[in-house]
């Protein structure tokens, strides 16, 4: 019968028409087998503890972005790292991938290690080497981890022990082993609350302070706080059990990793020296500024470091200031303290306590800053000069120290300055400083909703987010600090980052009660590898690529971002394609949710070629 039948469709000439039929068979199999191997645009997979060799995808997704010619220099990040090539005919990006080299490189700091532009300083006087150099293109290689480096030991654990192979410093160990700073035992780094001041632990300093001045209020009255030369951040550590946030500060310097320290043990901190440029902070911000043996000599360059103290302290905040000359009578430390009562006379602060722990043997002054510039008016000499407000920004990022002092401002009725309410209610007062422009306040209303919606409704329960693992967080363009706000709750701090290329709000951030910092993400972050849990932006990128290249950007992000780390990226639809094309060849685990929302997990993932000492 099949015989029969084939002579047939012969005669009756049928065969062109199946010829044709298979055909198109073939060509409707072609297209859906090439459509299934296209990488999916959502991608969740878990990260093991363990270095994973296994890619999430070999294909990334198109994306438009285009790179830089590739230079070198001396710096780890020499062979910048990243070969780009392209498939013409797919318009697919391939990335490939390399470590950064040198002695520094796992723990590099772009900014802070340019040794080229180090090397290059006219003078080291005033801790120029230790200010930001930025190298030019910015790196693109890729941090490698320490040998052994383990998921951070959670909060509130991670407070009094670290894993020692995820910071493997042990030079403040030996250095500082006499002052109970830092203790190795086994494989962990221990941190008593000792310290070169607190010789009878940390928190007996602290209640020390408030039963001295109980005026301070620790949680109610003074809620931010910076500590200059913070060693491992043990003050700001423990004073989160008083309700306190503590900006903790120092260096990078000869002391190995004080603040890597303070960020793995889940305390806030940030690199940064008070040297010839301003701190990246407002006017005005801080409720207390504290420093125990800080190694910071106040009167030097004629006086700046301590005008500097003086413009980020709030009007009618306080100076802590635990050292030798505030209770040794040597002359070296007599000449110190008689140059500090000069200098503070001047500025017009004034000792409100000045006391002797005599089971610790140590001393400190307490001095207050005054809430109006009568003082100022009413000097014999008009030295320091007031600052000119007219030709001068609130922005202190590159901006050299004043030699002057800052105006101190009045309340919207022409009175002296008002303090902030007390801690919590301040945090959803309207501050003071919103009054000075048109439609502020209701901005600040709709902002403080929206994001009190968006993080209950989404953040915590509708992304694939294990919140539970997050403690340190950065809200990398944080504008009044809506964010954190609506996040107070949870066991976890932001670092609320202001973009100078975005309106100045940073004060208003203060003002409610919480810490944060200038920055421009064209720049590599001053902060070790390896130091947050969550990196959150909300439409971030559009103005930023329009300055720099997105590749840069998120190299900085997966230098800063732990293994096991987050980012939480809302924006558009093509951005987020463009930035889900990068992290997947970073092998991050990508997830696109509600068209406007990516959340993208880092895992131990590093390229195969190692660091070449």
């Amino acid at each position: 019968m099949a015989i029969s039948s084939m002579k047939n469709l012969f005669k009756e000439r049928k065969i062109p028409f199946l010829f044709s039929f298979f055909l198109l068979l073939i060509f409707v199999t072609f297209i859906l087998i090439s459509n299934s191997q296209k990488p999916p645009v959502l991608i969740a997979t878990d990260i093991s503890q363990h270095h994973s060799e296994t890619p999430i995808s070999s294909n990334p997704i198109i994306s438009q972005t285009q790179l830089n010619p590739i230079t070198k220099d001396s710096n780890p990040s020499e062979d910048f790292g990243l070969n780009d090539t392209k498939n013409d005919e797919l318009g697919v990006e391939n990335f490939d991938w390399k470590l950064c080299k040198g002695a520094v490189a796992v723990d590099y700091i772009p900014c802070l290690d340019n040794s080229e532009a180090i090397k290059a300083l006219k003078s080291r006087r005033h801790m120029e080497h230790r200010e930001r150099h930025c190298p030019d293109p910015s790196p693109r290689c890729l941090i490698p981890l320490p040998d052994g480096y383990k998921l951070p030991v959670p909060w509130p654990k991670s407070r009094d022990m670290i894993w020692y192979n995820n910071v493997p410093h042990p030079k403040l160990v030996e250095y500082k082993k006499d002052q109970n700073w830092v203790v190795k035992s086994g494989d962990y780094l221990v941190f008593p609350g000792g310290g070169t001041q607190f010789k009878d632990g940390v928190t007996n300093y602290i209640e020390s302070i408030q039963k001295t001045f109980p005026e301070i209020d620790w949680g109610q009255h003074i809620r931010v706080i910076l500590d200059v030369g913070c060693g491992v951040a043990s003050f700001g550590g423990y004073l989160l059990d008083k309700n306190v946030i503590t900006m903790s500060l120092a260096p990078k310097d000869e002391h190995e990793a004080q603040i890597q320290f303070a960020l793995e043990r889940g305390i806030p901190a940030t690199l940064s020296v008070i040297g010839t440029q301003k701190l990246a902070f407002p006017d005005n911000a801080y409720d207390m500024i504290h420093c125990a043996r800080c190694r910071v000599h106040w009167d030097g360059d004629g006086g700046k470091p301590l005008m500097e103290l003086n413009r980020i302290l709030r009007p009618g905040g306080f100076f802590v200031w635990s050292a030798t000359p505030v209770y040794r009578d040597d002359e070296r430390d007599k000449k110190v303290w008689k140059a500090m009562v000069a200098l503070t006379e001047t500025i017009c602060w004034k000792v409100v306590k000045k006391t002797f722990f005599d089971s610790a043997g140590v001393g400190l002054v307490i001095y207050q800053k005054p809430v109006s510039s009568s003082c100022y008016e009413n000097r014999r000499e008009n030295n320091p000069p007031l600052c000119d407000q007219n030709n001068r920004s609130n922005s202190s990022w590159y901006a050299s120290l004043d030699s002057c002092l800052v105006p101190l401002p009045m309340s919207s009725s022409g009175n002296t300055y008002e303090w902030p309410a007390p801690w919590p209610q301040r945090l959803n007062n309207k501050p003071e400083r919103l009054s000075q422009k048109t439609d502020n306040e209701d901005i600040f209303d709709e902002d403080t909703k929206h994001w009190a919606a968006l993080v209950s409704d989404v953040y915590l329960g509708g992304l694939s987010i294990n919140w539970s693992s997050v403690r340190n967080v950065m809200d990398m363009n944080a504008g009044y600090g809506g964010f954190a706000s609506a996040i107070i709750d949870r066991p976890l701090w932001v670092m609320n980052v202001v973009s100078i290329s975005e309106p100045d709000t940073l004060s208003i951030i203060f003002d409610r009660g919480l810490i944060g910092i200038y920055h421009d993400w064209c720049e590599s972050f001053s902060t070790y590898p390896r130091t947050y849990d969550l990196l959150h932006s909300s439409f971030l990128f559009g103005n930023l690529t329009q300055r720099c290249d997105v590749v840069e950007v998120v190299v900085e992000m997966d230098r800063i971002v732990r293994p096991g780390g987050y980012i939480l990226v809302q924006d558009t639809m093509p951005m987020l394609n463009k930035l889900s094309s990068i992290l997947q060849s970073l092998h991050w685990s990508v997830n696109l949710q509600q068209e406007q929302f990516l959340v993208a997990k880092k895992g131990f993932w590093r390229p195969h070629d190692k660091v070449r000492k």
